[in-house]
Formats: structure tokens, C-alpha cells, sequence
């Protein structure tokens, strides 16, 4: 796609959204059934993930651990955010490889230790590619990817979460 494309399939929806704010707001859903032992099935509206214990729980490292999928969720938006923001720039990125790394305490998850984290303590996203552009660019491309990446921001920005309860 090159520049030219993406703003014309873009540009109907950002009038509409200036026009009319509230028709951008869009409520995603995901949904997560049992399955047998301790795991869960998670409909991704494209194929069925069976998600379940990391090994460093007891997991046997057949099922999706959700921490994995946390961090491929950031490099799939990443990713697909950066090749956007490089299309508006007319920049070719070539080879383009986005990693997500997190460090995990799991004596936290296991209730081991009260003083460590259940949750990811560090995460470091890597952008690699080849570009013909002048650095000042590359650098407002990382910038821009930075900014507009929605799992990146709630991520860095957590939202409101609101936990409830059915049946009992």
C-alpha cells in the first residue's frame, strides 16, 4: 500500500470521527470458555487458542500462556501500527521484525513471595528494519508508532477495569 492508498481508505472514517466522535468509540470484546483441567479456550475470532499454565506454574507447555499473548498482542499492534505510520511517511521498511520481551516473577503468580510482582516487571519492544530515511525520520517513525500503538498505550497507561462477578 502506498501512501496515497492509505490515506484514502483513512480519510472517510477521520471525517466521519471529527464530525461525529462518538461513532469512533468501538467496544472490542474478547471471550474465554472452560476447558478440560486448568485451561481456557479463547475464541480470537479467527481460530480457537487454548490457553493455559506457563511451565514456571506447573503448566506442561502444550497450551498459549496468557503472558505470552499479552506480549504478542503489543508486537502484532506494534507492527501493524509502525507499517502504517511508515506508509503515511512513504517510507519502505524492509524486513521488518518486531520482538516484545517481559520478565516475569513467578513466586508472585504462585504466592511465593508477597513483596514480588504477579505482573510483567519489565518489557522491552524492539523495532528492527532496513530503511533508506534519514535518522531524525526513523526516530519520529518510533515516536509516532510509540504513540498511536493502542496496546502499547494501554499498556504504558492502564485503563480503568472494572472485575464482576455472574452466578456463584
Amino acid at each position: 500500500m502506498n501512501p496515497e492508498a492509505l490515506r484514502a481508505l483513512q480519510a472517510p472514517l477521520k471525517a466521519q470521527y471529527e464530525t461525529n466522535p462518538a461513532a469512533a468509540v468501538i467496544t472490542l470484546r474478547a471471550e474465554a470458555n472452560g476447558a478440560d483441567g486448568i485451561a481456557c479456550k479463547v475464541d480470537t475470532g479467527r481460530a480457537l487458542v487454548e490457553a493455559g499454565l506457563h511451565p514456571a506454574t506447573g503448566g506442561d507447555g502444550s497450551k498459549a500462556c496468557s503472558g505470552d499473548m499479552l506480549l504478542e498482542a503489543l508486537v502484532a499492534c506494534a507492527g501493524v501500527t509502525f507499517q502504517a505510520v511508515a506508509t503515511a511517511f512513504g517510507i519502505e521498511a524492509k524486513g521488518l521484525r518486531v520482538t516484545a520481551e517481559g520478565d516475569l516473577d513467578f513466586r508472585g503468580t504462585l504466592g511465593v513471595a508477597k513483596d514480588a510482582s504477579v505482573g510483567f516487571g519489565d518489557i522491552r519492544l524492539n523495532f528492527d528494519f532496513d530503511a533508506d530515511a534519514p535518522q531524525a525520520t526513523l526516530d519520529k517513525l518510533i515516536e509516532l508508532t510509540e504513540r498511536y500503538c493502542v496496546v502499547l498505550q494501554t499498556i504504558k497507561q492502564p485503563p480503568r477495569l472494572t472485575v464482576t462477578q455472574r452466578g456463584g
